[in-house]
């Protein structure tokens, strides 16, 4: 299931986040990839560590905390501490699949890397190129949003990004263990929690048909949710 998300962050808060990229330092990008991945990347990263990841990142955990396009789609158990990365021009990061497990920084940890997540922080008129590309059963999706936007999307998913051709693409990039780790199932809930939202703006919410599909939901994720 791929899902976008629009205006996760507010214009500020875009502004904010890229203030606080603006005064930091930039690294290869295959400082945190795999052995195979690290051959397919070709771009620039914020220090996971760094003072300014974790003030850019909470800006982004906050406004995940208040969407709930993304808490349906995804259902967070964990969410890894948001990363942020560039590409220039002659950039890119070639086929690749991410890895399963991730460790938390700091939290002496491990997560199940079950979605993932980039929130551009580039408007698309100011880059060529840079296209995200996920493929699944149904093909392959192309997608460059708005600055604020993201797409949330099966960690499973063969994805690249397209090289840029004029300009630099930001973005923040984070994996989410969801409390539902099959993405099938996970569709269907989605599915059905939209479901309800639209019967609900027609019936009453103390309507059989409302409660009764909201206890289907929430029996579904009962029997699901790994905690």
């Amino acid at each position: 299931m791929l899902v976008q998300v629009r205006n996760v962050l507010t214009p500020e808060e875009v502004a904010q986040c890229r203030g606080i990229l603006e005064g930091s330092p930039w690294v290869d990008g295959r400082v945190t990839a795999g052995e195979v991945a690290a051959k397919a990347k070709n771009n620039l990263q914020i220090p996971q560590d760094s003072a300014e990841a974790r003030a850019a990142g909470d800006i982004v955990l906050k406004a995940l905390g208040r969407n709930p396009l993304f808490n349906s789609a995804a259902l967070p158990l964990r969410v890894l501490p948001p990363m942020f990365n560039r590409y220039d021009e002659g950039m890119y990061f070639a086929a690749h699949v991410d890895g399963a497990v991730r460790a938390i920084p700091g939290a002496g940890m491990r997560l199940r890397a079950d979605v993932s997540t980039t929130l551009f922080l580039t408007d698309p008129a100011d880059y060529d190129g840079g296209e995200l590309v996920v493929e699944d059963s149904y093909g392959s999706h192309s997608v460059k949003l708005p600055a604020g936007d993201m797409v949330v999307y099966p960690t499973t998913s063969l994805h690249r990004v397209e090289p840029i051709t004029r300009g630099s693409r930001w973005s923040s990039f984070f994996w989410t263990q969801s409390m539902v780790k099959d993405d099938g199932k996970r569709t269907l809930l989605y599915d059905l929690d939209h479901a309800i939202i639209e019967t609900r703006k027609n019936l009453p919410d103390g309507s059989r048909a409302v409660v009764g599909l909201t206890n289907c939901y929430h029996n579904l994720l009962r029997r699901w949710a790994e905690l």
